[in-house]
């Protein structure tokens, strides 16, 4: 393997309790190919994974940043390297492995929305081992954002995230936890299983509706709150879409609507929800401002084609609260 170190500035924080990060992220990153006209076969390279995504919505919006993860080494792992390093997420968690490849997804866009397509079987992220865990980059965080995507790609994978959750655990750093349940890469007992799990050490967890009625039944968003606290959550942010979301810390609930935009493509809009709110937390901001924040910056990244290139910046949310 090659160790990467970062090369770009690191914003400032408007934050600073001691911490070098307010965000690090660990999971698999994607290279992405969208066809932005379904009548037309070409696809455009981009960027994508859920976690990646996160991180760099949060990067936009002013938070210090970095990513823990594996990628390929070839000219894909190189692009996503050189994607984080323009964004200002430091890469010094980032290994490339020699002969794994860096994972694709492919977008088309029809009557039913938007459609994926995996290549990632093997992947470098698929990969990635406890022993290989950056543990003082967790520990110099504010916040550690983990998903069920990088829980289900591989045993290994898997049991890296519970090291990163223990880490952080044992240093303060709290821990955010997106559901992003995909029943093609698990079977259903060992995502609740998992799931359970992740939630008993879980400072924030970040499911939606559609994801955790296919994991646990529950439809209704009273229901659903209840089970996510019952299974440790100390707070839950459900996010519902174009509807908005609930926010819950245990106590009282508060609904906050969507903010109205014409979408064009929801391709990751609710990674860039996890990475706005937790940017904003980071920060001191109570919860429900932060997810007030995280519904605009969700809304405004529907209206571009891509994962990556329509996140917002500061500025452009700023104009909207």
């Amino acid at each position: 393997t090659r160790l990467k170190r970062p090369s770009a500035r690191l914003p400032q924080s408007h934050a600073m309790n001691g911490k070098s990060f307010d965000l690090v992220a660990i999971g698999e990153p994607l290279i992405e190919f969208n066809q932005r006209d379904p009548a037309r076969p070409e696809f455009q390279m981009g960027f994508g994974g859920d976690t990646s995504n996160a991180v760099i919505a949060a990067a936009r919006l002013g938070a210090r940043c970095a990513y823990i993860t594996q990628v390929g080494d070839d000219s894909f792992g190189d692009a996503l390297l050189a994607l984080w390093q323009s964004e200002a997420v430091a890469t010094e968690g980032v290994r490339v492995i020699a002969g794994a490849p860096t994972g694709l997804y492919f977008v088309s866009h029809g009557a039913r929305g938007h459609e994926f397509t995996y290549r990632r079987a093997g992947s470098a992220a698929s990969l990635m081992l406890p022993a290989g865990l950056p543990r003082e980059l967790i520990a110099q965080a504010s916040w550690l954002h983990v998903s069920g995507i990088s829980l289900a790609i591989s045993e290994t994978a898997c049991a890296t995230v519970f090291e990163a959750i223990a880490t952080a655990r044992a240093a303060g750093t709290r821990i955010s936890f997106d559901l992003h349940h995909r029943p093609r890469l698990w079977s259903a007992s060992r995502a609740l299983e998992l799931t359970r799990r992740a939630l008993s050490d879980c400072d924030l967890f970040l499911p939606s509706v559609d994801e955790i009625a296919l994991l646990t039944g529950f439809e209704s968003p009273p229901a659903i709150i209840a089970w996510a606290h019952a299974q440790g959550a100390r707070s839950v942010v459900l996010k519902r879409g174009a509807q908005g979301c609930i926010v819950s810390d245990g106590v009282s609930q508060t609904s906050l609507a969507g903010f109205p935009v014409t979408a064009v493509d929801a391709t990751g809009a609710g990674d860039c929800f996890a990475g706005a709110c937790l940017a904003q937390l980071a920060r001191g901001a109570p919860l429900v401002e932060a997810a007030r924040v995280a519904n605009i910056a969700a809304a405004l990244s529907t209206q571009g084609f891509g994962a990556v290139q329509p996140l917002p910046r500061w500025q452009q949310v700023q104009a909207l609260l």
